[in-house]
């Protein structure tokens, strides 16, 4: 090789080093809250985490026939089942006056041993209209009450190797707990390394909350979820900017799941577009010398 040729080769090899930022802080790992149907779909557009619902896989009215069903659908998918969200249905009451204690606590002890049975390490409780309060309930006897019970959620949860999520929503869909501080506060009092925080960045958005709330929460987080603001769409379909929240959890060093969970209308143009879309303002952000 002559040394022109060799000097070029050298220019070559430098550029591309620089040019390629590696990511200096682990960060999260994708996946998406669909139909296990949608499987083959999901991993083909880069996904190896699929979350689904209790209500279809882990809820104590199915059978065991129908259970034991789907957990072999759960260990045979390509990507990895760790996430079930629908926690409760909307007639059984776990806040305000209407609560039955043991009977919460008996069914989320089928919900949690089925679901340490499947693999599934994360619930996502959101259960906006299980949580619904009456109108001028006291607020204060509300949460006081729903840590106590979520102390008790914390304890079964870790019996059964899962950690329980708690999700901030938004008003639309229920009436306590409307917000990442709200839910922060919620969590930290429960105190249950088993019993942690969901920071929805779909709801944060939608109730106008700043990403400094996912600072101010920091450890606590332990899951998160998002979808674009206007119609709950799939990354990518509006063109939202997550940039600011990623960097909160970039903040706070988070390395765990951010799963999205939004309205799907082309499974086979959007889920592909939005692990392309997603991955690429988490790379941007991971990547940022700050």
């Amino acid at each position: 090789m002559r040394f022109k040729d060799l000097y070029f080769f050298a220019f070559l090899v430098i550029l591309t080093f620089y040019s390629f930022k590696p990511i200096t802080q682990s960060a999260p790992l994708l996946g998406i809250a669909t139909s296990l149907d949608r499987d083959s779909i999901v991993y083909s557009s880069g996904f190896r985490m699929l979350g689904e619902s209790v209500r279809k896989m882990l809820s104590p009215t199915l059978t065991d026939k129908v259970f034991n069903e789907n957990v072999k659908q759960i260990k045979t998918a390509k990507c990895k089942v760790i996430m079930c969200n629908l926690f409760y249905p909307g007639t059984l009451k776990i806040a305000g006056p209407d609560v039955n204690e043991e009977k919460v606590l008996a069914y989320s002890d089928s919900v949690l041993y089925r679901a340490g049975q499947a693999g599934v390490k994360f619930i996502v409780l959101g259960s906006g209209g299980s949580r619904n309060i009456p109108a001028g309930y006291d607020l204060s006897k509300a949460e006081s009450d729903f840590i106590s019970l979520g102390k008790r959620l914390g304890s079964l949860a870790r019996k059964h190797n899962v950690t329980i999520v708690f999700e901030n929503l938004e008003k639309t869909e229920t009436n306590f707990i409307t917000s990442l501080k709200s839910a922060a506060s919620i969590v930290r009092r429960v105190n249950d390394a088993n019993f942690r925080l969901n920071a929805d960045v779909f709801h944060m958005m939608r109730e106008g909350e700043l990403p400094s709330e996912i600072i101010a929460a920091g450890k606590l987080v332990a899951f998160c979820e998002l979808a674009e603001k206007e119609k709950r769409s799939l990354p990518g379909v509006m063109g939202d900017d997550f940039k600011p929240y990623l960097r909160a959890l970039k903040k706070i060093k988070y390395n765990g799941f951010i799963f999205i969970e939004g309205n799907i209308v082309d499974a086979n143009v959007e889920i592909p577009n939005a692990f392309k879309y997603l991955s690429g303002q988490i790379r941007e952000v991971y990547t940022e010398n700050k």
